[in-house]
């Protein structure tokens, strides 16, 4: 309750808030508040004052307050007052004012005495309003007892919740509300408390289901203070009204009578709320009607049952009804009679040989039979005294009639109907037969049939194993087509309701050999050339044993005997080895064995891939062929001159392949145990058409260079012999008279200077070469021009020196010299002029000078 403070806070907040749109001063508080003398007083209290943003500026507590009209001021006892202009509150001891100066006038009186009981008045002012609030305290000498509110309706059996509720709560001072049903505490409670402005209480709720006992009951509620010292503070008690179906009893509850007897049963209604309206006997759920008579002051109904037979035996029901629904009490009736003719049940029926059966002899007594005598075949049988006997190993010999007897207190009963027990059992002595004549061979046909001496029930079918598609002729004979030389023993089996196996036969079926092997001795893991081989022909099973064998490789025969052997093995030994075993049914042949013989490179040489030669620039491959097991590993490749080429491949492949690359090649091959080489082989390589067409063309212009070479050799010679000549001719003359002789047309030359003859075309694109030649004039020389069309040559000698000039001039075959077209065609090559030197006399002894000038542009 310590947690009430600022759950009222809350409270009292939100109810200003509710009514703060007020324009009048405004308080929300409870009208009275109830406490007793020595306890507290919680007043939870808001207000609103009519300013707007304005607070509370005086407050006075009065106590039964009046009002001076003279003074017109409010006369009595103050607990508490408060002033703006004071500092300081006053009030009386215990009173205190919770509440602020703008919404909460909650008050505390603890502890509260009963001469405070009456009115407490609120006066308040804020600037120049004003109010007095009025509050009601009932103030009594002891605690006021609380209420304890009922459901409108209590049944039996149905939960209920009932409450204590006290007009009392305060922080100040705690109290616990207590339960009790009859003196007997409820502990099954839950409290709660409520102190706002609207409702303070202390409120317990107690949850329990009532019973029909619980009728007219007190319950009571206690108020307590938290010492829970002394006696309760105040009670209230109330009287359980609880709703329920009526409540019987009966005598006796169970009665015992003979056969032709009479029995008289009681019925007694001990509480009904609301009273029955109805009372009957009941028999197994059956009205037993005109045989009760109800006696409603007594609350009871009696049933008389005179001459009671057998069928009367069972349980009575007395049945009341009220509005809320019927009530019920039973007893319990042995009729007691003599044993009946009695019936033997045996189970399980038919029995089963070897199995357990129970014999039960059912004869309907009362009491029930002490004891029993059973018979077998009509004969008794010593030691069967009880009503069920079992047989736990049952033989054929048990099979028969069977009955019994009973016997109680009141008599021995009558022997009844006898009863069969049937003993059934599997097919006996079951066997399995063949047939057929022996020996049997495999493949042949086999007939089995299934035989037994006696069964019950009868055989309805037969079964066999090994299971296969086997031919059921007819049932119990079975057919086996094609029997094979592995086949197993068989069984059959007859059976009814259970099935007996015969025992297996075997058929002993002859074979050819099987599982034929070859299986090789040899000391080495691994078989090499030169060691010793053993081959040994073993087999898994033949029937008949007496066998021979033979040896085949690849196909082809070798020889009889169990074992092969190799003294010295070799390459040419390996293949595939067969070894054959037959006797009197057939011969069977093993797989093919595989004799693998290692062996290092041997027969090793160099196959040419094209092998007639090779084109240059196409492809050649040299693949180095060999015989070795393992294969080899290594290959290593040679040229001509045992140059090792550094190709570790088993081909050489050349691409492009040149005219350089013919020769000899070898190859070396090796495997881990060993290695060889082979011989060489050539390889050839032919020129290409292109080569070819590419060296004639050669061939050609060399020979057209030589042919040109030797014809301006020629030429040249012949022009040297020429000059040669000339030079003798102008040697042997003695004259100054010249005889110049030009092979081409020519124009006049421009003047190079005193004793030259030349000539120049300014448009020519080749080369042109001068040459001035200069001979010494003696006194008596008359110089001579050799060439009468040049003008120029005509003028008087500067010199004593006649000078001629030789001009070679090449020129292309378009245009002429100076743009002048000749009137024929001039020869192309090398065009020359000739001086001759014609003079009569003696030539001086001055060296003849040649000057040659050439000019290219």
């Amino acid at each position: 309750m310590h947690l009430l403070g600022p759950l009222l806070l809350g409270s009292i907040l939100l109810e200003y808030l509710a009514f703060s749109d007020s324009n009048k001063w405004g308080f929300k508080h409870p009208d009275t508040l109830y406490a007793w003398e020595g306890a507290c007083v919680w007043i939870p209290c808001i207000y609103k004052i009519p300013a707007p943003q304005k607070l509370m500026d005086n407050l006075t507590v009065y106590q039964n307050y009046t009002f001076d009209k003279e003074s017109k001021e409010f006369l009595g006892r103050i607990l508490y007052q408060k002033k703006k202009s004071e500092a300081k509150e006053v009030s009386q001891a215990g009173v205190k004012f919770l509440g602020n100066s703008n919404s909460n006038c909650t008050l505390s009186i603890n502890p509260v005495q009963a001469q405070d009981n009456g009115l407490l008045g609120l006066r308040m002012t804020s600037g120049t309003a004003k109010w007095m609030e009025e509050i009601a305290l009932n103030i009594s000498k002891t605690a006021p007892p609380p209420r304890i509110q009922l459901p409108p309706e209590i049944q039996e059996s149905r939960e209920v919740s009932v409450t204590c509720l006290l007009n009392f709560s305060c922080p100040g001072y705690e109290i616990k509300l207590k339960w009790s049903l009859n003196g007997l505490p409820q502990p099954n409670s839950v409290t709660s408390t409520s102190l706002t402005t609207t409702a303070i209480f202390t409120r317990s709720t107690l949850t329990f289901e009532p019973q029909s006992a619980d009728d007219g009951k007190n319950l009571t509620c206690q108020l307590w203070n938290d010492t829970e010292v002394g006696s309760p503070l105040s009670q209230e008690t109330v009287q359980l009204d609880v709703k329920h179906t009526p409540k019987l009893t009966v005598r006796p509850t169970e009665a015992t009578v003979t056969v032709g007897s009479s029995v008289t049963l009681t019925c007694e209604i001990i509480s009904s709320n609301p009273e029955p309206t109805n009372i009957r006997w009941l028999k197994d759920q059956t009205p037993v009607g005109g045989l009760g008579m109800l006696q409603r002051e007594q609350k009871t109904l009696t049933l008389t049952l005179s001459q009671v037979t057998k069928k009367m035996n069972g349980s009575y029901y007395c049945e009341a009804y009220n509005d809320l629904g019927p009530g019920k009490s039973q007893v319990i009736l042995q009729v007691y009679y003599a044993p009946e003719p009695s019936e033997v049940k045996i189970s399980p029926l038919p029995a089963e040989e070897g199995g357990t059966v129970v014999l039960t002899c059912q004869s309907p007594a009362n009491p029930p039979p002490t004891n029993y005598i059973w018979y077998h075949n009509k004969i008794e049988m010593p030691r069967r005294t009880s009503m069920v006997f079992q047989i736990p190993n049952v033989l054929l010999t048990d099979a028969g009639n069977y009955s019994c007897l009973a016997e109680n207190s009141l008599g021995r009963g009558l022997i009844g109907k006898e009863t069969e027990l049937d003993i059934q059992y599997s097919p006996k002595e079951v066997t399995t037969v063949i047939q057929n004549p022996i020996p049997i061979r495999e493949g042949d046909n086999v007939t089995l049939s299934c035989r037994y001496t006696s069964s019950n029930p009868n055989v309805t079918q037969y079964k066999w194993r090994p299971q296969g598609s086997w031919n059921e002729l007819e049932p119990g004979v079975l057919m086996i087509q094609k029997v094979a030389w592995n086949a197993e023993p068989f069984a059959c089996a007859a059976c009814n309701q259970w099935c007996s196996w015969a025992p297996s036969v075997s058929l002993h079926v002859q074979y050819a050999p099987r599982g034929v092997k070859v299986l090789p001795a040899s000391p080495h893991p691994e078989i090499h050339s030169g060691h010793r081989v053993l081959l040994q022909c073993i087999f898994s099973s033949s029937s008949p044993t007496d066998v021979r064998f033979f040896w085949k490789k690849n196909g082809i025969f070798l020889g009889e005997g169990k074992e092969l052997s190799f003294d010295s093995i070799s390459p040419e030994d390996a293949g595939n080895y067969n070894c054959l075993v037959n006797n009197s049914i057939g011969q069977s042949m093993s797989e093919a064995w595989m004799l693998q013989v290692l062996y290092a490179p041997r027969k090793l040489w160099v196959s040419l891939s094209p092998k007639d030669g090779v084109i240059e620039g196409k492809e050649a491959v040299l693949t180095c062929e060999s015989d070795a097991n393992p294969p080899i590993s290594r290959y290593n490749w040679f040229d001509w001159n045992n140059k090792n080429l550094h190709q570790y491949n088993q081909m050489l492949i050349l691409n492009p392949v040149k005219v350089q690359h013919s020769g000899a090649y070898w190859c070396q091959g090796a495997n881990r145990l060993g290695e060889g080489q082979s011989p060489p082989s050539t390889l050839t390589v032919y020129y290409s058409a292109e080569t070819i067409s590419r060296r004639v063309a050669l061939g050609v212009v060399l020979c057209l260079v030589v042919l040109l070479l030797a014809f301006w050799g020629v030429k040249l010679q012949r022009s040297w012999k020429r000059i040669q000549s000339q030079q003798e001719l102008q040697e042997n003359s003695s004259g100054q008279s010249f005889f110049v002789r030009n092979k081409k047309v020519r124009r006049t030359p421009l003047a190079e200077g005193p004793h030259s003859l030349g000539c120049y075309n300014p448009v020519m694109e080749d080369t042109i070469s001068y040459a001035t030649l200069r001979f010494p004039v003696g006194n008596t020389d008359t110089p001579r021009i050799g060439d009468a069309r040049n003008s120029e040559a005509q003028r008087p000698s500067l010199s004593r020196d006649n000078t001629v000039t030789y001009s070679v001039v090449q020129k292309p075959q378009v245009g002429d010299y100076e743009n002048v077209t000749p009137d024929a065609p001039e020869d192309e090559g090398i065009h020359y002029s000739e001086l001759v030197h014609l003079g009569v006399g003696e030539r001086p002894l001055v060296q003849d000078t040649v000057e040659y000038v050439t000019l290219k542009h």
